[in-house]
């Protein structure tokens, strides 16, 4: 594995996608986003009525990435990190955003009532900290501000170098 594979995890509407696809251009590593994936490949399992949203098949996921991930060189982005083998990253970063942007950021993207009271919630008790925790080495997880601009840029600044003293270390 000549680069290594990424995860980018967090309450939606914390920035994954926009890290990530930044990060991509600025790496020549593979972006995917797990949604568009699963929404490409209709890799669903039902659909949940009280969140209005598809159910994944996480199973489905992995079998479709499998392939790349052994590769290297990946960039996955997605709300969860549990179901993921643990084997696949070589570094997970769980972006965290201050509950009042994510608030607005949410509602701006149409979520409201007990999916928007749920993901907020989820935010306040580092829920997908924790769930990274306990999936992946602690070593291996960290987590970023993704706030303001300049948030944006120092994790990408931050990251970049990480993946460039990884390539180096393992070349």
């Amino acid at each position: 594995m000549r680069c290594p594979n990424i995860l980018l995890t967090g309450t939606p509407g914390v920035g994954k996608s926009t890290l990530g696809k930044e990060l991509a251009l600025r790496t020549g590593l593979t972006y995917i986003s797990v949604g568009d994936l699963a929404k490409e490949e209709e890799l669903y399992e039902g659909f949940d009525e009280e969140y209005e949203c598809p159910i994944l098949d996480e199973d489905r996921v992995i079998d479709e990435l499998e392939g790349k991930m052994c590769e290297g060189g990946v960039i996955v982005d997605y709300h969860g990190c549990d179901f993921f083998p643990e084997h696949w990253f070589h570094i997970v970063f769980v972006l965290r955003a201050d509950n009042s942007l994510l608030y607005d950021r949410l509602e701006s993207r149409g979520y409201k009532g007990k999916k928007l009271q749920d993901n907020i919630q989820c935010e306040i008790f580092q829920t997908l900290y924790e769930e990274a925790i306990l999936s992946y080495r602690k070593e291996i997880v960290h987590q970023l501000p993704s706030n303001t601009p300049e948030d944006l840029e120092r994790n990408l600044d931050q990251i970049v170098q990480w993946v460039e003293q990884w390539t180096k270390d393992n070349n």
